[in-house]
């Protein structure tokens, strides 16, 4: 088993999609992913077969599944061996699995994995022990916190975090990229200890000087108010720090029985044209309502915008998310033809169609594709396919993708194969990674 094939179908999304996998585990392919863990060595097939079985409380075949995987030293196949062994009730077996060997490129992510082993084993204090070393790293900051949750042991977790979080606060510039999220790691543990007030009152400061990382605190600090009912101290902070404190405020407002307030500060800062993304708040709140047409006069003056502000598309998938596909395909039609010019061959056209599929117009939309030149349709055989089957004829939709190339088609091949519960034959169709590793070559070449 090759561990570049394993990290490239883990950084490319190789082998088997997720989606995929997902899909065959819930239709009753589970015997489908062993073969394909086995024969493939398909990272994606292995990880939902071991879900599964999992699941059945068959921990000994899910060992069988991933051993191989984590025989091989990378992280991922540890970390997913490590599980099994823990549900199985081998916990020594785990641990020493988990347990980092030797130098290693990933040193701190097996580190954190074996603290959360530690965790899962009932050992605490050693796996704050392990963490230790290595808490100037982010990624091992929130781990920190995540693992000791409900473990009664938050005063020494805000012991360690206590002089991170003073050194960052004294030179929040030298420390940008690494110690940044030990500012919301201190206020999450204050929280939960019961210590709220002082949760708000040091982040509270932290915020009002700017002493944040590259995903500032505010969005964190905001929602940490709406948790304890602080509504004015969120307002003042909306009114100051507006891109990423309105929406939590008005989601607040909206979980207080309150939407109307919200409604009215969303449509003062639009028509004080204060800059963010106050329509799109304002049509989903609308929508979350149930008063869609004028959710839709909210945005609609964006719709023919040649540039970011427009909203159509977020609209289209909003309606749709409602089941609401002909009122969605409506906006679709009329549309300025500067608007047009720009967008109508890029992805107009494509939201068009994929709206006419759902709202059983799919035959409606063949012809309009097929009367096109088929240079001005992108993925014109895809796209007829999946209109093919949303008409019901999945059996043409299989004929008309079988030839064509490229894991896109094969993909696309496979769902409707899995639909039919043939879960072999889906996987089959699908390239190998040696395949798929090769055809990514040719196409950056």
């Amino acid at each position: 088993m090759n561990v570049d094939d394993l990290q490239w179908q883990l950084s490319n999304l190789g082998g088997v999609l997720p989606r995929i996998v997902d899909e065959i585990l819930e239709r009753g392919g589970l015997a489908a992913l062993v073969e394909a863990a086995r024969v493939r060595e398909d990272w994606f097939c292995a990880a939902g077969a071991v879900r599964g079985l999992c699941a059945m409380g068959e921990f000994g075949r899910a060992w069988t599944v991933v051993e191989p995987f984590a025989a091989t030293g990378w992280q991922p196949g540890v970390r997913a061996g490590t599980e099994v062994l823990l549900r199985w009730g081998r916990v020594d077996q785990a641990l020493e699995l988990a347990h980092p060997q030797g130098p290693r490129e990933n040193a701190v992510d097996a580190w954190r994995d074996y603290a959360e082993a530690l965790v899962r084993a009932g050992r605490v204090d050693d796996a704050i022990g392990v963490l230790g070393p290595h808490l100037r790293r982010r990624r091992v900051l929130g781990a920190l916190v995540e693992m000791t949750g409900d473990q009664e042991c938050d005063e020494r977790v805000l012991q360690l975090l206590a002089p991170i979080a003073a050194e960052f606060r004294r030179d929040p510039k030298q420390y940008y990229d690494d110690l940044w999220d030990v500012l919301p790691a201190q206020a999450r543990v204050l929280e939960r200890s019961g210590r709220a007030d002082e949760a708000i009152r040091l982040l509270g400061a932290d915020v009002a000087a700017r002493r944040y990382g590259p995903q500032n605190n505010v969005e964190f600090y905001a929602e940490l108010l709406a948790r304890h009912g602080r509504i004015e101290k969120l307002r003042d902070l909306a009114d100051t720090q507006r891109y990423a404190a309105v929406r939590p405020y008005v989601t607040a407002l909206e979980n207080l029985g309150r939407a109307g307030e919200a409604e009215a500060y969303l449509r003062d800062l639009i028509a004080a044209k204060h800059p963010g993304w106050h329509e799109s708040t304002l049509m989903g709140l609308l929508i979350r309502q149930g008063r869609f047409d004028e959710a839709v006069k909210s945005v609609e003056h964006t719709f023919d915008d040649l540039y970011d502000e427009n909203l159509l598309q977020a609209t289209l998938t909003l309606l749709a998310d409602q089941g609401l596909h002909d009122k969605a395909l409506e906006l679709t039609e009329g549309r300025s033809p500067e608007f047009l010019a720009e967008n109508e061959a890029s992805w107009l056209r494509s939201n068009r169609w994929w709206l006419m599929g759902e709202s059983g117009r799919a035959r409606e939309a063949i012809a309009e594709i097929e009367a096109l030149p088929a240079s001005e349709v992108d993925d014109r055989e895809l796209t007829i396919a999946w209109l093919l089957a949303q008409d019901g004829r999945v059996e043409e939709a299989i004929a008309l993708l079988r030839p064509l190339p490229g894991k896109r088609a094969a993909t696309d091949l496979a769902e409707l194969l899995i639909r039919q519960s043939r879960f072999t034959e889906a996987i089959a169709v699908i390239p190998d990674v040696a395949a798929q590793r090769k055809e990514k070559q040719r196409l950056w070449t």
